[in-house]
């Protein structure tokens, strides 16, 4: 824990480094600042750091007579050009490359980008970075679309269809070429084949109806579907099961990207030989067969093998102490002048044992550039400590509604009478009144979050409005207590505990948390179990690894999960977070998420006829334009709410993913970047383009 600066408490110094840094910025944001906001008289500055700065980013040139004629490379590129083991440039840069206009100033070639990572379980800490595979993208705003591995693109008018125009010339990172072929392998040879996709997601329908792809011509490649599907070129665009780029979405047994490299990817797949040598293949390298095997050479992460259309590619995988990432040569992008990008030459993440070991290395100055795992609790020892070590302090708020959020299993079986409470809402509005979210705020947010529900900042167009924070989601112990008493768990033992109705004794709730989770799910969890108390309810915390975490949701063996609802704020690209939709990670239930994929075909239909609206709500809304799909998220937040299958307790902060700590050798780095799941922060900064000054 943090020494606390003397004479002030942790909150009194954030606010006065906030102020120091242009508090006005933060009105809105933080809360430790509304007050100055308000009129309240401001604390005289003390440190002279902006912590949250002008949201600014690099642009993309789309004017095609205003892209250079000429291209230059990194020297280790050239050398290799020289050897006569690469072709030039000229031949590597796509004919239509992404030009970028870097945020401050061209950058310089060279360098390893310091960062730290926690096991093979963490890749996202590196598809973050690297996410410029997607089909579309957002701008440094996280509000517009832009073109990415697209040139362009063009939605039909009836809503049924969307061109995708792929750049012309752009390569592999083999130096094969990327065509609309490999749209078409993805579709026919992985999507549709039961053993590797065995239900249709939800991304990729219209209504209850699959889309398909269609090849026009090698750069040309056109979804379409039977029904209007006007969300479809922000699902393109999104961190999304198609949208999400082969980086994000070919990883950790994930089969979604909507491309993928057909000329590598074929030799593992029996219908491209036979099942005999695939299964062969499969053996021979150590796997139980030829789906296990398939899955981890798609994986960008293990295999460095693997074809890649990202600035970067792994060189050193994930599963050892050291996952390193070294430029493509064939990347598509290149900067104002010509530059082929990325500027540096290779990412290098060390393991770190747990998250006080990546915090305390952060401190250090091990880092060069840390926006993952850097806890929001240690800023005050971040702030002491950047002048000494030469790095600067950078806070991203972002607009999700909750970064510690109590999920309901609303598939939950395995005990009949926990079943029908966490089934209940009058259960689960007495539980969210039962949480004392400022005690929550002040103590793991370091005052700087908002508490409330799961619904989003009003700032964003799916809000429900500014009521619906407070709604079932304020402390109100005689409320909850009265809930309680009338539902049927009047009834309590010796310790103040409520019974269960069966007569099986004492009501226990287990609330699973994940360790290293970017707040400390487990010790808030602990905090709300001694809240709990004064209405009653005995919880029982306990804590595993990452990834047993997520098979237990998967097999819906939990009772409540904590996570974060990030992403959630934008509904129809993320909405795994706050509906029980996607089987990949449904923290509502896995069941109820096999259901609605497949129409009712696999799964558990839900119980409650309100989720069931939800659900309904949610897949009417691709066919309707982009305010009337505004209107269908404020409605489906109402149900979330009110219902509180997801119980919220404090968000809208910094404290996933915005805890910025960046070397004061790095240029182009933006004061305040975009915090959002559908921009992969912080890859919609770009960072192709930062640079080593010296």
């Amino acid at each position: 824990m943090a020494k606390k600066p003397q004479g002030r408490t942790r909150r009194e110094f954030l606010r006065d480094a906030a102020v120091a840094a242009g508090g006005a910025a933060l009105a809105g944001a933080l809360p430790a600042v509304d007050a100055v906001a308000q009129g309240a008289k401001a604390p005289e500055p003390k440190l002279g750091a902006q912590l949250i700065g002008k949201l600014e980013g690099p642009e993309l040139i789309l004017d095609h007579a205003k892209w250079p004629k000429k291209f230059a490379e990194a020297p280790m590129l050239a050398d290799l050009v020289k050897g006569g083991k690469l072709p030039p440039v000229e031949k590597r840069v796509p004919e239509e490359p992404m030009v970028v206009k870097p945020l401050h100033t061209i950058g310089r070639y060279g360098g390893t980008w310091r960062r730290g990572f926690t096991g093979p379980g963490d890749g996202e800490n590196g598809n973050r970075i690297v996410s410029t595979d997607k089909i579309l993208f957002w701008d440094y705003t996280g509000t517009k679309i832009m073109p990415c591995v697209a040139k362009e693109w063009k939605q039909s008018d009836d809503g049924k269809s969307v061109t995708i125009s792929l750049r012309k010339g752009m390569k592999w990172s083999d130096g094969m070429p990327f065509t609309a072929n490999d749209f078409v392998f993805w579709h026919e040879d992985v999507y549709l084949n039961k053993d590797l996709v065995p239900t249709p997601h939800p991304d990729f329908m219209a209504g209850s109806k699959s889309g398909a792809i269609r090849k026009v011509d090698d750069t040309t490649v056109v979804f379409e579907f039977q029904d209007p599907n006007f969300l479809f070129v922000d699902i393109l665009a999104g961190s999304t099961a198609i949208g999400g780029g082969q980086a994000t979405q070919s990883m950790g047994g994930l089969s979604m990207g909507a491309y993928m490299p057909a000329h590598y990817i074929k030799q593992f797949l029996p219908k491209h030989s036979s099942k005999d040598e695939v299964e062969k293949k499969a053996k021979a390298a150590g796997f139980d067969g030829w789906v296990s095997y398939i899955r981890n050479r798609w994986d960008w992460r293990l295999n460095p093998e693997l074809p890649v259309l990202t600035p970067w590619k792994t060189v050193n995988p994930i599963n050892t102490p050291t996952w390193v990432l070294e430029r493509n040569p064939y990347y598509m992008g290149v900067d104002t002048a010509g530059n082929q990008l990325p500027y540096i030459d290779r990412i290098s993440m060390t393991l770190a044992e747990n998250l006080e070991v990546l915090n305390l290395r952060a401190m250090a100055g091990q880092y060069d550039l840390q926006e993952r795992h850097t806890a929001l609790a240690k800023l005050p020892v971040y702030l002491e400590n950047r002048a000494k070590i030469g790095y600067d302090v950078r806070l991203d708020p972002a607009l999700n509604g909750s970064d510690a959020t109590l999920q309901t299993n609303q598939a939950y079986d395995a005990d009949a009478e926990i079943a029908k409470w966490l089934h209940t809402s009058d259960f689960r509005r007495a539980l969210s009144m039962g949480i004392d979210r400022d005690q929550l705020n002040e103590t793991f947010w370091v005052g700087v979050g908002v508490p409330g529900s799961t619904a989003p900042s009003e700032s964003v167009p799916y809000s429900p409005g500014p009521e619906w924070r407070k709604k079932w989601s304020t402390l109100d112990v005689k409320q909850a207590n009265g809930l309680l008493d009338t539902i049927g768990l009047a009834k309590k033992d010796g310790d103040g505990y409520r019974m269960r109705a069966d007569g099986k004794g004492r009501l226990r709730l287990e609330l699973q948390t994940s360790a290293g989770a970017f707040v400390p799910h487990t010790q808030i969890a602990e905090m709300i179990k001694e809240q709990w108390k004064r209405i009653g309810i005995q919880a029982d915390v306990k804590e595993m690894e990452r990834s047993l975490f997520f098979r237990r949701v998967a097999g819906n063996e939990h009772q409540i999960a904590l996570w974060a609802n990030d992403g959630s704020e934008v509904l129809y690209l993320f909405p795994r977070h706050a509906l029980p939709l996607d089987p990949v990670q449904a923290l509502l239930g896995t069941p109820i998420a096999r259901w609605y994929a497949s129409n009712g075909s696999q799964g558990k239909a839900p119980k409650d006829p309100r989720m069931i609206s939800a659900l309904e709500l949610f897949r009417s809304a691709a066919g309707k334009k982009t305010q009337e799909r505004y209107k269908v998220a404020q409605e489906i937040w109402k149900i979330l709410v009110d219902e509180q299958y997801s119980i919220g307790t404090v968000g809208q902060s910094p404290a996933t993913m915005g805890v910025r700590i960046v070397s004061n050798k790095l240029g182009n780095i933006p004061a305040r970047q975009i915090n959002a799941q559908h921009a992969r922060t912080p890859c919609s900064s770009h960072p192709a383009t930062f640079f080593y000054k010296a």
